[in-house]
């Protein structure tokens, strides 16, 4: 039986079209795309930033928890023509029993959802294996901004 690999964000890379999320397990990195709205909720849910309303993820889990439901892990399960697919997996605990459910969900959500209940993102054995490794680009936008910040000191 394959295993879902725990990952953790190693990274955020603004685009032109949004934010590359770097997913880290090892030594290898995959990259997830995001649109520019998911990444500033990633961003901050990752630095606990207060936000004066709730915003649609805040709203998600605030639904969730009036129904006593808790998000317990993220999956990024599968891979499609280049698409990332995941699952939220969700338990309802109440005086009526207990019920486990996954829900079909796109993995920037899951992400943003995953870090704001501080609970566990995984990734399929088999798509971490057809996933290409982009630990050389997280490395080379670092050092772009690294040369950035060095220009930006004033000169002794």
């Amino acid at each position: 039986m394959e295993q879902d690999l725990p990952v953790e964000i190693a990274g955020l890379v603004p685009t032109p079209t949004g934010c590359g999320v770097f997913l880290s397990h090892g030594e290898k990195m995959i990259t997830i795309f995001v649109d520019h709205g998911v990444a500033a909720a990633i961003t901050m849910f990752m630095h606990g930033v207060k936000k004066p309303r709730p915003l649609t993820h805040d709203l998600i889990v605030s639904i969730l928890a009036g129904l006593d439901i808790t998000v317990t892990k993220v999956v990024i399960n599968d891979l499609r023509d280049d698409t990332f697919y995941a699952r939220l997996y969700l338990i309802q605990e109440n005086e009526l029993g207990r019920h486990v459910a996954e829900i079909d969900a796109r993995p920037s959500d899951s992400i943003a959802i995953a870090l704001q209940q501080r609970c566990p993102i995984y990734v399929a054995q088999k798509v971490w294996d057809a996933s290409e490794d982009m630990t050389w680009a997280l490395n080379q936008a670092q050092q772009n901004d690294d040369e950035l910040d060095d220009e930006d000191q004033p000169e002794a």
